[in-house]
């Protein structure tokens, strides 16, 4: 590989395909959740994996190889957050058709959020807003602001926590799941929205020379 080509930028994706990348397993999961009798009468060999949820299990944690393949195959990278999300998917998931016992992807959630609480938030008591490292490419924020959006994000991923653990243990399976797709997403979009001020009241742009200015 010559030097020329190490220096090219990342390729970058389309912000609507790379929401229907993160979006694409759950929606497979509800689905087959949803539907799981029915794709086991037509595809047979779906009934060794056991009931419609364990099905949708299967299906989500494929759904995820190949969302994070063709990230890859595009991109030549793969995000921290959907990567990390994506292990724990096949870690549980495989506990939850091993076993055959829902609980393992039920708590899948509480897992994921609460570990990305806790390192957003640890992160803090070093100095580092480790939310930048994940942003930076989107939003140009002042230190004050990188800093207050890592409090607000990390305890927002510790509530997703707790809120899940509440739904899956007080509601049926069915309910836990459409929750999880038809709730989860628009509550975290529209806590995304409800960050905008900070963002802008916080945002720097980049001179030419690539010096910071208020």
């Amino acid at each position: 590989m010559s030097s020329s080509d190490a220096a090219k930028p990342r390729k970058e994706i389309s912000p609507l395909f790379k929401m229907v990348l993160e979006l694409g397993p759950l929606v497979v999961f509800f689905f087959a959740n949803a539907r799981g009798e029915w794709l086991a009468a037509r595809f047979p060999v779906l009934t060794d994996l056991g009931g419609p949820i364990f099905i949708a299990t299967g299906l989500f944690m494929a759904a995820t190889a190949i969302a994070l393949t063709v990230s890859w195959l595009l991109t030549r990278t793969l995000p921290m957050m959907p990567l990390i999300s994506g292990v724990v998917v096949f870690i549980f998931g495989a506990l939850t058709l091993y076993l055959q016992n829902d609980t393992f992807i039920k708590v899948k959630p509480t897992i994921v959020n609460a570990l990305f609480g806790a390192i957003l938030l640890g992160g803090l008591l070093f100095g580092k807003s480790l939310l930048g490292y994940v942003f930076h490419a989107a939003f140009k924020l002042d230190d004050a602001g990188w800093r207050k959006l890592t409090i607000r994000w990390g305890l927002f991923f510790l509530f997703l926590a707790v809120l899940n653990e509440v739904i899956w243990r007080n509601f049926s399976t069915d309910f836990w799941v459409a929750f999880k797709v038809w709730g989860t997403m628009p509550i975290t979009i529209l806590f995304t929205l409800s960050q905008m001020p900070l963002i802008m009241k916080h945002g720097t742009e980049t001179s030419e020379d690539g010096a910071e200015k208020p």
